[in-house]
């Protein structure tokens, strides 16, 4: 089981900027290092209207843009909501970037009532996200909020 208290620490010790982009780098960085059995960690941003733009990442190269009418990352902007899912494929619009990705986890990131993008954390192993798994990983973007600059990089609409 996954110690979140102890990952809560460590990373907000490491977000020692209020950069945005440093911060989602680095916490990309730290949740692909820290956490068993992913092959993708990262943001994708909203810049565009009904639309996400890749961000910084950790992993093979990833698809972009994203629109809001497909997959678990435009599901999760959509309805501003974690989207947890233990077989992708069984998802009819899913976007596979990565053919080894079998489960996702997709934490929108709400700043002030905006959507300031997602966090999308993908695995090779069907149903690797627990719904521990799932809010302690929310926690984690709480901390990334709270260390990071986000009006700086606000949407544009």
């Amino acid at each position: 089981m996954t110690d979140y208290d102890s990952l809560e620490r460590q990373l907000t010790a490491l977000l020692d900027t209020r950069d945005w982009l440093t911060n989602a780098a680095q916490t990309s960085a730290f949740l692909m290092q820290t956490l068993e059995k992913l092959n993708w960690v990262g943001f994708y941003l909203q810049r565009q209207p009904e639309t996400l733009i890749l961000g910084p990442f950790q992993g093979l190269p990833a698809c972009n843009p994203i629109p809001f009418s497909k997959g678990v990352c435009g599901a999760a902007a959509r309805s501003r909501q974690t989207q947890r899912v233990d077989d992708v494929h069984a998802v009819p619009d899913h976007i596979a970037c990565d053919a080894a990705s079998r489960s996702e986890l997709v934490v929108p990131i709400v700043v002030a009532d905006d959507l300031w993008g997602v966090l999308d954390i993908d695995s090779p192993v069907p149903a690797r996200f627990s719904r521990e798994d799932q809010a302690g990983i929310e926690r984690l973007c709480r901390v990334f909020i709270d260390a990071s600059d986000l009006t700086a990089s606000a949407p544009r609409r």
